[in-house]
């Protein structure tokens, strides 16, 4: 038996095993179908809703219906209207056969723009329809068969088409199952649906598992065929690459989760051969993998990209949800728990202000994001990490110079800011504004093209019509490059609406009220630090230890007799530049006496030249309730290796890696007003 196949049966034995302790788990639910994937905007922006007022914090989708039908209770004493809406709409999911969506879009649009509509499965902006459906057989508890397909101009791939089977506990899905790993709403770093759905395999549980509430996900797919997959001789090959990846969360109390995910894109033609211990090794080491690679050429390694993601719910009369994602398509100054290249995302969520719903998302990335070259370690993708063309992961992937056979696609760094409100008339129906802007770094190394900023909005309106929801959206833009588009659709979808009349009343009735120990609160202090600059690999030297003042704000509830979770975002000036920190958690033990001890972990954006981006890390201790409402704090504070690619052509040039880094150690005294 050859070393390959010696390695594959011990991993399937290593599987076997494991299933067969899962036998023990009582009660197992089976599979579970999922909903509706950027293709339904009415029902996905009533399921996101619901599942915020019922404490549900999602990080990842397509969301499974099994996971919103739990949170309806909890959703129903805030607002029932709501809550029955979205438990009708799930009937379609409780038979053996069923319908679970179809939508038909007809387009007359204008324009010299055709950018690809964002995530929107790769569909542009002039197509003149959209069709979109998917139904299901599900035979037994355990197995479920998916049909479905999105078709608009010029393409049709059968997303939604996938065999289910399993338990709550282990559900393998095969077939084109969508994947979004973040929990923003508008975009998604390391995979989204801003390109057409893979064929992949993918193995998730959907009930947590442990007190912790840990919940899995891993997935292998099949990239679209590529002609220009660089070996780390610098030959070219043509083929399949493949991607794949895992994605664990925690989910210990509610209202609150954390995850961390790493995806791999390897292989394709004469670049395949890797074996499960290689992919292992990969995804365990990446810095070895990306630097000097595993064996004497034995091991090509691919592209790999990580993130880390939290989710907060606040609940209150007006609830709340905060989330963020730090993600890298690199390593940081060659230790692997360092994110390189990063992007910071922030996002919050108002699932109900009146008969409003509000959302804000804003983005801010790093050059070198979904384009790479080959090295002695690495095999490259010229087409970008694409299918059919397409980014795989956020949609400003596709608004900036794309590669061509003979070149390679721009990849500047940018950022991009989403507004979405929507509103439940009183007369029925639902209507939405969304509104976004883009903004590329123009004048740097990584662009070739003088970007425009891009803007674009759209209006949309649907109403509930014997049995059906009818409506019409009209969309216009201007892209990166100063071209326009005007897009003016009508669509039908079946089944209601889901929103019915706005009731003011009934909703205020049924209004939540904050719990104990929920709070909101604003700090005001002053930082004393210095930060360790290296401009270059070979020049490093400290700043004077300097005064500034810190603004933060954040919020945080109860998980226990004496501990606290919660979010908070910080606004410092170092060096007479901005220091914007989030917490992606933020923890807080209260002692029986007056004194608390509070840690976080999170991620900064620091204002350079061009912004640089890093780990950022803390805690410290506070005197609570000093005066009535006002709590005393001191913390520690440090900025790890904030990376900036030098990519002006006035940056210092030398050094043998391309990047400057910062990293600023603070102690800070603040007082806090909590509301």
């Amino acid at each position: 038996m050859t070393d390959k196949a010696e390695r594959m049966r011990k991993s399937i034995a290593l599987l076997l095993v494991g299933c067969t302790a899962f036998q023990g788990l009582a009660h197992a639910s089976g599979a579970t179908p999922y909903l509706p994937l950027n293709l339904d905007p009415d029902v996905e922006t009533a399921v996101e809703r619901v599942l915020i007022l019922g404490d549900q914090p999602v990080l990842t989708r397509p969301i499974p219906a099994a996971l919103v039908l739990e949170a309806l209770p909890k959703a129903c004493e805030v607002d029932r209207p709501l809550c029955e809406s979205v438990r009708q709409y799930l009937q379609r999911y409780m038979h053996l056969t069923g319908v679970e969506f179809a939508s038909v879009e007809a387009a007359v649009t204008s324009g010299s723009s055709n950018s690809v509509l964002p995530n929107q499965h790769g569909e542009g902006a002039q197509s003149p329809y959209q069709v979109a459906a998917a139904a299901y057989i599900q035979p037994s508890a355990y197995l479920l068969l998916n049909l479905g397909g999105v078709a608009y101009q010029g393409r049709a791939t059968p997303t939604g088409t996938m065999l289910s089977m399993g338990f709550d506990w282990a559900q393998l899905d095969v077939g084109w199952r969508d994947h979004w790993w973040s929990p923003m709403t508008d975009s998604s770093m390391l995979i989204s649906t801003e390109a057409p759905t893979m064929p992949s395999v993918t193995l998730s549980n959907y009930r947590p598992l442990t007190p912790l509430g840990l919940q899995y996900e891993v997935f292998l797919a099949r990239m679209s065929e590529s002609d220009r997959i660089e070996l780390t001789n610098g030959t070219l090959t043509r083929g399949y690459p493949k991607m794949g990846g895992l994605q664990l969360s925690l989910q210990p109390v509610s209202g609150w989760a954390f995850s961390a995910q790493r995806v791999l894109i390897w292989g394709g033609g004469a670049a395949g051969g890797e074996s499960i211990s290689d992919i292992l090794q990969a995804l365990a080491d990446p810095a070895k993998a990306q630097s000097t690679g595993f064996g004497t050429g034995t091991h090509v390694i691919g592209k790999q990209e990580a993130s880390f993601t939290s989710r907060f719910i606040f609940p209150a009369q007006v609830p709340f949800s905060v989330y963020f994602e730090y993600a890298g398509n690199d390593t940081g100054s060659g230790h692997s728990y360092l994110l390189g290249k990063p992007d910071i995302s922030v996002g919050i969520d108002f699932p109900r202000i009146g008969p409003f719903d509000v959302t804000y998302e804003i983005d801010s990335w790093s050059p070198t994001w979904y384009v790479h070259g080959a090295s002695a370690v690495q095999t490259g993708y010229l087409d970008g990490i694409t299918n059919y063309g397409d980014s795989i992961g956020n949609w400003f992937g596709d608004q900036r110079v794309l590669a061509t056979p003979t070149t390679i696609a721009d990849d500047n760094g940018g950022q991009s800011n989403m507004l979405r409100i929507g509103w439940t008339s009183f007369f029925g129906g639902y209507m939405q504004l969304q509104l976004r802007a883009l903004a590329n770094e123009a004048e740097t190394t990584y662009a070739t093209y003088s970007y425009k900023n891009e803007y674009t909005g759209a209006l949309s309106y649907s109403h509930p019509w014997n049995g059906y929801s009818v409506g019409g959206e009209l969309d216009v833009g201007r892209d990166v490059f100063g071209g326009h588009y005007v897009r003016l659709e009508a669509f039908l979808r079946n089944g209601d609406a889901l929103f019915g009349r706005s009731d003011d009343s009934e909703t205020a009735a049924a209004a939540g009220n904050r719990p104990d120990g929920a709070e909101l609160y604003v700090n005001v202090g002053a930082d004393y630090y210095r930060m360790l600059v290296e401009p270059l690999s070979t020049v490093r030297f400290y700043t004077n230890w300097a005064g500034a003042p810190d603004i933060g704000i954040g919020a945080r509830r109860s998980v226990s007799t004496h501990q606290d979770l919660g979010v908070q975002l910080d606004a410092d000036s170092i060096s007479g530049r901005a220091l914007l920190g989030v917490h992606l958690v933020d923890y807080r033990y209260r002692f029986n006496f007056p004194l608390a001890f509070h840690a976080f972990f999170g991620a900064a954006r620091y204002s350079l030249a061009t912004p640089a981006y890093g780990l950022y890390l803390g805690g410290g201790f506070q005197w609570r309730n000093l005066f009535p409402g006002w709590d005393l704090g001191l913390d520690f504070r440090n900025v790890i290796d904030a990376e900036r690619l030098r990519d002006l052509p006035s940056d210092p040039q030398g050094g043998t890696i391309p990047d400057s880094f910062h990293s600023v150690y603070s102690y800070t005294l603040y007082v806090s007003r909590k509301f």
